[in-house]
């Protein structure tokens, strides 16, 4: 096609095929099934979807428990965090179950699948907005634990909804227009994420290692870090506290039982485990008591 955009056919010059012996069954909408499938491959997807169920009953559980609890109201991060994996669990059994087919795409039906599915846009989506929750969290207990008197005045529940909402959105945008760029279908299969250029390439790879490991690997060792800190003061001087305490009570409880208390005004206390209370209730002044060995 001489009008073809140089874009578009590097993309489609850089995509390898091979069909070698291929049979396909038609079905509608234009999407076709493929009889060969590699073994590793087949084996590989299998062990992912199972994963996936594992994934989706685990998650749900945990959800299940939150909310018959009440929890979620008071953890909604948490709560958050258990949606996201749920999501990106019952996409992965999708996703791989499709492939476990081998369906032969083509028409718009197949259009899409390629975009959304196959492509495994969607989710990569949840991977993002996990990553984009668990720094949230992060961040969040680092407040309430390092700045608690801060956090008990300016945090609000609707900052915390507002983090909610922007792990999705953020996870959808950061990946939904790049999927629609560099994903296309050729020859019935679905091309992902194919690059224009290795230099395009090696900087897409940057930025996502930067992005979701290098960044988010500094904040987990900041925020966590400084909590290490705070908890361990404080148990040093919990610890302080109770020595000292400790020590005032065996102080006080060293008296020597075989003293005796004389008092002014004809009045002696024997102090052996118990007292007994003067018979004479006039006020007793500092000079009046004095301790005398027996």
């Amino acid at each position: 096609m001489s009008g073809e955009t140089p874009t578009v056919s590097h993309l489609f010059d850089v995509m390898t095929t091979d069909q070698g012996d291929m049979t396909d069954t038609t079905g509608e909408n234009g999407v076709t099934s493929s009889a060969t499938h590699d073994g590793a491959a087949l084996y590989f997807e299998a062990v992912v979807v199972i994963i996936g169920m594992i994934g989706i009953a685990a998650n749900g559980l945990v959800l299940y428990a939150l909310v018959a609890s009440k929890q979620h109201k008071k953890h909604e991060l948490i709560f958050n965090q258990n949606a996201i994996d749920l999501y990106s669990c019952v996409f992965l059994v999708i996703i791989y179950g499709l492939k476990l087919s081998n369906i032969h795409l083509s028409g718009s039906l197949g259009y899409w699948l390629c975009m959304l599915l196959f492509s495994e846009s969607l989710l990569v989506c949840g991977l993002y907005a996990s990553w984009i929750n668990l720094m949230f969290i992060s961040i969040e207990r680092y407040l309430k634990v390092v700045h608690a008197a801060w956090s008990k005045k300016k945090l609000r529940k609707w900052m915390t909804y507002a983090a909610i909402a922007c792990t999705w959105i953020i996870g959808i945008l950061h990946e939904i227009p790049a999927v629609f760029n560099t994903s296309v279908v050729k020859d019935g299969i679905c091309y992902g994420y194919v690059t224009f250029s290795p230099e395009a390439a090696l900087g897409i790879g940057v930025y996502y290692f930067l992005f979701t490991y290098i960044f988010l690997l500094v904040i987990f060792i900041f925020c966590y870090g400084k909590i290490l800190m705070v908890i361990r003061r404080q148990a040093s001087v919990m610890a302080s506290h109770n020595s000292g305490g400790s020590v005032d009570r065996q102080a006080t409880m060293t008296v020597d039982r075989q003293s005796t208390i004389m008092v002014d005004r004809k009045a002696t206390i024997t102090v052996d485990m118990r007292a007994t209370i003067p018979v004479d209730r006039t006020p007793l002044r500092r000079n009046h008591i004095r301790l005398r060995p027996t």
